[in-house]
């Protein structure tokens, strides 16, 4: 197989596979956007049921700091709370709690020996009431008092103060009076904790309820009475405010009894219950979404991870193109040196091949005629001179592209410099009709080996790119705001459109019947490095079969 056909077998069979990798990933690619759905959806609607002990953490958060820090207050006063401090103490808890809809205080005391009436006796230990009083929003200044001297207490009354008289008593009885009782265990044992109702009697000193404790069994002699305070807050869960800390995901919070059970139930709707507790435990938190408001909360958690998947898509892809866009280089560049050293060869196999010729006629013949003799030092004359010229523009291109050799400044007659180009480029091509104009400019100061080298190649290229019948070109220079403007235009076949930027690429050559026997592509490229060099710029204008016209500025040293 030819060494070019390998090479294009091998850039498909590698473009093969840079398409494989492509589909692997887009499928890999849709792949992903599909499980981070899924991953989304499931961690949303893992959060609808997870979030909701967050919810309720919230919005219990006031009942919470009322029972834990609130409500022990009561014991600093020690039992000695009248109904006068009691009005100021409730008034700051039903200001800073709105669920507290009213509180009941008992002025009571505990007794040795003696009978309560109301209350309870039990041995010789007694706990009865003295007054009850009951605050709150709604209730009126003449009705603050429910019971005191010559009154009787409300059953509702005397049963919720003996329910939690009994159990101070019971605790009392079974107290170790060689350990100090924890918090922990005082607090349960004082406190009563009912539906919507909390009761609490304030906690004694360690001291006093080891003399309780000697109350149930003996008569002391100095029958002490000792002042036991109790509140009594009735709560209204309604009143709680819910604070949804996931608005994105709840769509509606509310409070409803635990026996709730909503009479119209659709697919439409998610929903979701959590029992509030304490003495709210016959309510729940009922929470509801609509599914399409569920599904924008997925979609939010869903896109930022869909973007950086696309992201790292996006990267392969990229990676794709460059590996893509070299091997179209590399291929590219392969084919432009293997024209290149395709017709190097030849641009150099010809001249060699007709100085062989010659050598071996010289060297055949018996003897040569002055004619001959002159006719065979021509034809090695002026192949040598192609062969110097190939390779003193493959070296010059070089050295200039490495900026290996230095820009001579001369001062240039632009008339003279022009005319003696012309006189040179008519004397090989007879046929070749060079015409120029110069405007405001005589001298300047340039390089002339170098412009020589510029005008050479750009008068070789219009002379092999024109039909026979027009072989000419004209040259104009002029001087615009201290720039020298060069123009060549000729007659020749043009350039198309599509060819106009590779043009000046090296190796890079124009397909058409005037490069049939091959070219090296190094003329214009050469012209575009010289341009460079000299710290000017050239471009081109074309019309396929009408001509092209190349401008060169360069700037104007004096």
């Amino acid at each position: 197989m030819p060494k070019e056909s390998v090479k294009e077998s091998g850039y498909r069979k590698n473009f093969s596979l840079i398409v494989t990798f492509i589909g692997l990933i887009s499928a890999l690619f849709i792949l992903s956007l599909f499980l981070a759905f899924n991953f989304s959806k499931k961690k949303i609607e893992g959060d609808f049921v997870s979030a909701k002990t967050n919810v309720l953490e919230e919005s219990i958060k006031p009942y919470n700091d009322f029972f834990l820090n609130k409500l022990p207050e009561i014991s600093y006063y020690n039992g000695y709370l009248d109904s006068t401090t009691a009005a100021k103490f409730v008034d700051t808890i039903l200001l800073k709690y709105p669920f507290i809809k009213r509180v009941v205080f008992f002025d009571a005391e505990v007794r040795n020996s003696r009978y309560e009436e109301n209350g309870l006796n039990v041995g010789n230990f007694s706990a009865g009431m003295k007054s009850v009083y009951q605050f709150g929003t709604y209730i009126s200044a003449d009705s603050v008092k429910i019971f005191g001297e010559n009154s009787i207490p409300s059953n509702t009354t005397l049963e919720n103060f003996n329910e939690l008289a009994l159990k101070l008593y019971t605790f009392v009885h079974k107290l170790d009076t060689t350990r100090v009782p924890t918090q922990e265990d005082l607090f349960s044992n004082f406190s009563n904790i009912k539906p919507n109702r909390i009761d609490y009697f304030n906690i004694p000193r360690f001291e006093d309820l080891k003399v309780y404790k000697q109350m149930i069994g003996t008569k002391l002699p100095t029958e002490p009475v000792y002042q036991q305070d109790m509140l009594s807050f009735e709560l209204d869960p309604m009143k709680i405010k819910i604070k949804n800390n996931r608005p994105l995901l709840y769509q509606s919070v509310r409070i409803e009894p635990v026996t709730y059970d909503p009479l119209e139930t659709s697919s439409e709707y998610v929903t979701g219950e959590i029992t509030l507790g304490g003495p709210f435990s016959a309510y729940k938190l009922y929470f509801i979404s609509a599914k399409s408001f569920i599904k924008k909360e997925i979609f939010s958690y869903f896109f930022p991870i869909a973007a950086l998947i696309l992201i790292f898509y996006g990267l392969l892809l990229l990676v794709a193109f460059l590996i893509y866009r070299n091997l179209n280089i590399n291929h590219k560049m392969f084919k432009l040196q293997y024209d290149f050293i395709t017709n190097l060869t030849h641009e150099f196999k010809t001249p060699v091949s007709v100085i062989k010729i010659a050598g071996n006629n010289i060297k055949s013949a018996a003897s040569i005629s002055e004619r001959e003799q002159k006719l065979y030092g021509k034809i090695l004359d002026e192949e040598a001179d192609k062969l110097n010229g190939l390779m003193n523009k493959l070296l010059a291109f070089t050295q200039i592209e490495n900026k290996a050799i230095k820009l001579n400044e001369d001062r240039v007659d632009i008339t003279e410099f022009i005319e003696s180009t012309i006189d040179v480029h008519q004397l090989k091509h007879p046929d070749f009709k060079l015409t120029y104009e110069v405007t405001e400019l005589t001298h300047f100061t340039t390089d002339p080996v170098l412009l020589g080298s510029l005008f050479d190649n750009l008068l070789e290229n219009a002379y092999k790119y024109s039909p026979p019948d027009k072989k000419q070109m004209h040259i104009t220079a002029r001087l615009i705001k201290d720039k020298i403007v060069l123009r060549f235009k000729d007659a020749g076949i043009g350039i198309p459109a599509s060819e106009i930027n590779n043009i000046f690429k090296k190796f890079y050559r124009v397909q058409n019947q005037y490069n049939q026997a091959g070219s090296v592509g190094l003329g214009l490229a050469f012209c575009k490095e010289l341009v460079n060099f000299m710290k000017g710029e050239i471009s081109v204008r074309s019309v396929v079969g009408k001509g092209t016209e190349f401008k060169i500025v360069l700037p104007y040293i004096q």
